[in-house]
């Protein structure tokens, strides 16, 4: 019995301990909210608001001093009280040990302190608003009054730049001054917000005059001096190349003049109404196109210099490419008596005298435009470089086809000489073969001897062929290289392999009484060897030795490449 009174006893002691515990964090909690609460109450916001009474206390500004106090006296009065009641009846539960209700009681003081401070900052931010409006105001204003003043003797010292636009910036001048007047009485009014968005329309409109006192004399300056300076010059460079028999009707300078010449007008009357986006980027595109004509001026005038020191010459000059052409054609059929050229090559004479033909026709009409004075020059340039590189194209192809002429004996005598040298390597290959101390030769190496004879002889015979066609000789030839040298590279390497077959048998013979699978190998080697299959008896001999020392071959490998650099 006692066991159990004394476990009743400890559970209740440990609930005891939890609930102050838990009590304690409450009470931090309720501690917490009420400093929250006295830092709200004893905000100084009524001398926050006694700066407002510096201001003009009319209008606007008398209403919201009137709505700050009123809506922080709601908060001192109303929701600080409720705040109060809300706090007590908190520290009520937590002593009666009501932890939940004591929980949503401090949820909803937190949601109130909330809502009072979020009145506090809406009242002191509209307050620091008004009040720096007001400070802006008087600024900015005084600035825009200052630069009002300057922009008007501008216009009045300096009217004849401005031209037609002269009325209308003097109308955007004269409506600053109402708004001057609505500004002052909306400030002795009270009503520092309203006279704060007048100060912002008047710099943008202020920004406008700005960029419009600026921009209005340089363009009526383009527009009345600089572009008609321009098109005089152009019209007096036309007059002056056509009376010097220029062609320039192909410009269409005189329609673009004329059609300019409007439209400066056009431009002037958008400028008199300070219609600048308009007008600005138009003057761009003007300006680009007059340096255009003048580009075109020029290169006519530059295109006469490079007719009239061109073209009376180009008449030789298709003669002496006409006249080697013809001395090509004549050289082609004397040299296919002795070789057999290409359709295609053999034509290349003929194809450029038929293009000279038509070139030298295309010659004689740009001589008769130059001369009738009807042409554009830019345009019988075009037409004499064209004519000129495809003369220099032909002569280049006919120069390279008389080399390539001039060449075939040289590749002939080339061709025979590098056959004199192949039937030379094919001669020592077989006195090689012939003074090496071998058992036979295989079938193989005959085959490829025989081989590379029949190449030798395929070579002399396409020589001796009229006439004679050297790309086929040529052809022969690689074959006859290839077959040959392969043959000879062969035919060492048999001699190379017959020596290493012979040392390494030496090398074995030593073993052969006493390791009877070395004994049978060299026996295998030296039936291959009298077969002359020698790849084979290379192997069957590298196998016996190997069983005795690897390292054997490759010194016997060396021993034989040395004594074959000695011969």
């Amino acid at each position: 019995m006692i066991k159990y009174i004394i476990i009743v006893v400890v559970v209740l002691l440990a609930l005891l301990m939890a609930g102050l515990v838990v009590r304690r964090k409450h009470n931090a909690e309720i501690g917490r909210l009420d400093k929250e609460k006295l830092q709200i109450q004893h905000y100084p916001i009524f001398e926050e608001l006694a700066k407002v009474k510096a201001l003009n206390m009319n209008g606007q500004t008398e209403e919201l001093f009137e709505n700050w106090r009123n809506r922080w006296l709601d908060v001192v009065d109303k929701q600080i009280p409720k705040i109060d009641e809300l706090l007590f009846d908190a520290e009520e539960f937590v002593d009666r040990f009501k932890f939940n209700k004591a929980t949503h009681t401090e949820r909803d003081i937190e949601q109130e302190l909330a809502k009072c401070e979020q009145v506090r900052v809406q009242i002191i931010t509209e307050l620091d608003e008004l009040i720096g409006s007001e400070e802006k105001n008087r600024i900015e204003i005084e600035q825009l009054k200052e630069y009002y003043r300057s922009a008007r003797k501008t216009i009045l010292a300096h009217q004849h730049s401005f031209g037609p636009a002269l009325e209308a910036l003097e109308k955007k001048l004269e409506q600053f001054i109402p708004k001057f007047e609505e500004f002052d009485e909306l400030t002795k009014d009270g009503n520092y917000l309203q006279a704060r968005e007048i100060v912002l329309q008047l710099n943008s409109e202020a920004q406008e005059i700005f960029s419009l006192l600026n921009d209005v004399p340089t363009l009526l300056t383009e527009i009345q001096t600089k572009i008609p300076t321009a098109i005089h010059e152009l019209r007096n460079g036309q007059r002056e190349m056509e009376e010097q028999k220029y062609y320039l009707r192909h410009l269409e300078l005189t329609e673009y003049l004329n059609g300019l010449e409007n439209e400066l007008e056009m431009l002037k009357a958008a400028i008199a109404e300070l219609n600048l986006p308009a007008v600005s980027p138009r003057i761009e595109t003007i300006n680009d196109e007059i340096d255009h004509f003048y580009n075109l001026l020029e290169k006519e005038v530059m295109a006469r210099k490079y007719v009239e020191r061109n073209c009376s010459g180009m008449y030789s000059v298709i003669n002496d490419v006409m006249r080697l052409t013809k001395d090509i054609n004549d050289e082609v059929a004397y040299v296919q008596h002795s070789y057999r050229l290409q359709d295609r090559e053999a034509e290349i004479p003929k194809v450029g005298l038929k293009h000279l033909e038509v070139l030298q026709r295309r010659y004689e009409l740009l001589s008769t435009r130059v001369h009738e004075e009807k042409s554009a020059y830019s345009s019988l340039q075009e037409e004499l470089k064209e004519i000129t590189d495809e003369i220099e194209q032909i002569a280049e192809e006919q120069e390279k086809f008389s080399n390539k002429l001039k060449n075939l004996r040289i590749d002939e005598n080339k061709a025979r000489a590098e056959l004199e040298t192949l039937k030379r390597l094919l001669q020592d290959t077989e006195r090689l073969l012939g003074r090496a101390n071998i058992p036979g030769i295989p079938e193989e190496m005959d085959a490829r001897l025989e081989e590379a004879a029949e190449q030798i002889f395929v070579v002399v015979q396409s020589l001796q062929e009229v006439p004679l066609n050297i790309i086929q000789v040529n052809q022969h030839l690689l074959s006859a290289k290839q077959s040959i040298e392969e043959t000879h590279e062969k035919a060492q390497e048999m001699i190379e392999n017959v020596l290493i077959i012979e040392r390494l048998i030496q090398f074995g013979n030593r073993y052969r009484a006493t390791n009877r699978q070395v004994h049978e190998n060299l026996l295998e080697a030296e039936d291959a060897f009298k077969k002359f299959r020698y790849i084979k008896a290379l192997e069957d001999a590298a196998k016996a030795v190997e069983i005795i020392d690897p390292n054997a071959i490759k010194r016997i490998e060396e021993l034989v490449q040395e004594q074959l650099l000695t011969k």
